[in-house]
């Protein structure tokens, strides 16, 4: 890893017009190097985002944990939560059109090569970043965790250029096993190349160690999984390895 990493708050403007304040993350004095997105759950671009994205750049990766709300909005509260996201779905392309602008704010900074790019996405996050390789993105690898599989618009063939990651929790009971078997047909169809794993006796939430206090909190069927979520780390950094370096 690498022991050293800087970090630093970037405002940008997606073309719908709203205004977005993502948190990157990198080695300190790096040539450019592979770059990656990171999409949070529906809470918003919270602590656990930035997290991820600071253990990327410890792994020796550029990245930007995107905010998909505007003006890096979060909540604890599922309602609020709930609100915001489906304020996001109201329009078929929104999600798109952020993360879009989202992976041309992580290109943009000097410490990224343009041609390395990959995303990851938690749970509503992973919906999106999957619909962002649905719409064609220069990406080489996404991975996605505890996510809505669904697509606002299914993969066309031959469109997707990333080799995509699905980790799912066997328990979850907000996305089912038959959602999951719905995917691989889409992906399948499509032609992408892909492997789902499915985590033994892990729900919603698995890779959030804050997920039994949220589930508390909110009557929401959320648990942590220590095991499993460092499985699916596992899984996600060897893929980018095998794409991105």
């Amino acid at each position: 890893m690498t022991a050293s990493i800087q970090t630093r708050e970037i405002q940008y403007t997606a073309a719908d017009g709203s205004t977005l304040i993502g948190y990157f993350a990198a080695p300190e004095n790096t040539a450019p190097i592979a770059g990656v997105i990171v999409a949070p759950e529906w809470w918003g671009r919270n602590e656990y985002t930035e997290q991820r994205a600071r253990e990327l750049a410890e792994h020796g990766y550029a990245a930007l944990a995107i905010d998909l709300y505007g003006d890096k909005k979060v909540t604890t509260d599922a309602k609020q939560a709930y609100a915001w996201m489906m304020q996001t779905f109201e329009h078929a392309d929104t999600n798109v059109i952020r993360s879009s602008a989202g992976l041309a704010a992580l290109v943009a900074q000097p410490e990224v090569n343009p041609e390395q790019l990959a995303a990851i996405g938690f749970c509503y996050g992973g919906k999106v970043v999957l619909d962002l390789a649905r719409s064609g993105a220069n990406l080489k690898a996404v991975a996605t965790f505890h996510a809505n599989l669904s697509a606002q618009t299914p993969a066309e063939k031959d469109h997707v250029k990333a080799e995509i990651l699905v980790l799912h929790g066997e328990e979850d009971s907000m996305v089912s096993l038959k959602d999951v078997e719905n995917f691989k047909t889409e992906m399948q169809h499509a032609n992408v190349k892909y492997t789902v794993i499915v985590l033994k006796d892990a729900k919603h939430g698995f890779s959030n160690p804050l997920a039994d206090e949220r589930a508390k909190a909110n009557g929401v069927d959320l648990a942590y999984n220590a095991e499993a979520e460092k499985k699916g780390l596992n899984a996600m950094y060897d893929l980018l390895q095998r794409q991105l370096r």
